[in-house]
């Protein structure tokens, strides 16, 4: 269905505006290399019939933040097969930049970078400006009723953050962190799902950027913070006197639906073609090559070095 601000200066830079989803699932569909081919050709041919953003059949213009590290994020150079950003000097990189170049290798397609805030990417691909977004949204039926999703292209698990002297530092369910004050970010499921069900929690008002939360917790605003996965692990980067708090997905949990925490690629409502092109491309990867995909992100996002 997620990150990280000098130290918090520079997170700002990476990832400014996050996303909202996070995600857990036991499987994913995968295919033989063989057939993964012929899946290809077929996407390409597809992908070329499908509504092309800024009307070049050869280009998948795909959307996100360049700003929600590791799934994306904005630096300087090309380095690492970072992608020029449409209309800017700078670069897009992280998971969702290598899924987009993938997938376009596999259509035939270049890929052309959109940087966009959050609440612009479901209007940008409604009006076409673009072909898809890409961001680390969370396939809910609120989103589904204003775009088309491919299958998820990552599964993500719910986490808590939180310093490693806090009181809560030692909890092992939501149920441990009562009266604790705690914010997320804005339009996420953490923030409008996840918060309410700590007991008699203070919930402070959203957080309008993954940042910005992350700069809460590490200010004392705030006792904890709920995230992803992938967020929580690129936090920990900038910002070591934190924790993470992992409860294990059972009855201790977070209660969040399938719906809320698979992450799938938005597209115009009606593009079949284009949604048919990419849930073949993903069909030919596994849970594991998500997973190591994102561990890559991770290792080289800016906050690592």
């Amino acid at each position: 269905m997620r990150k990280n601000k000098i130290l918090a200066f520079c997170l700002s830079a990476l990832m400014v505006a996050g996303l909202a989803g996070c995600g857990s699932s036991s499987s994913a569909a995968s295919t033989s290399s063989s057939s993964a081919a012929s899946t290809a050709d077929s996407s390409a041919a597809s992908a070329a019939e499908a509504p092309d953003g800024d009307g070049d059949p050869t280009t998948l213009t795909v959307a996100m933040e360049c700003a929600y590290a590791p799934y994306n994020w904005t630096q300087t150079t090309d380095e690492n097969g970072a992608v020029q950003i449409r209309d800017s000097s700078d670069y897009a990189y992280g998971y969702d930049v290598m899924m987009a170049k993938k997938i376009a290798e596999a259509l035939g397609q270049d890929v052309q970078i959109v940087k966009l805030d959050w609440d612009s990417l479901v209007p940008a691909v409604m009006s076409g400006d673009v072909d898809c977004v890409i961001a680390g949204q969370s396939i809910t039926s609120e989103r589904a009723e204003q775009v088309d999703f491919s299958d998820p292209y990552y599964y993500a698990s719910i986490v808590t953050l939180t310093k490693k002297d806090s009181p809560y530092a030692s909890a092992t369910s939501v149920a441990d962190l009562e009266g604790a004050v705690c914010t997320s970010q804005l339009g996420t499921i953490w923030y409008d799902n996840c918060l309410p069900q700590i007991p008699n929690a203070d919930i402070l008002p959203a957080q309008e950027t993954a940042p910005a939360m992350l700069v809460a917790l590490n200010s004392g605003a705030c006792d904890v913070v709920v995230t992803d996965r992938p967020t929580a692990q690129a936090a920990l980067i900038a910002y070591p006197d934190f924790t993470l708090l992992d409860f294990g997905g059972g009855d201790g949990d977070f209660q969040v639906s399938e719906e809320d925490i698979n992450i799938g690629i938005s597209m115009k409502k009606g593009n079949t073609a284009l949604k048919d092109a990419i849930n073949e491309v993903l069909s030919t990867m596994t849970v594991d090559d998500y997973n190591t995909m994102m561990d890559e992100a991770i290792s080289v996002q800016p906050l690592s070095e």
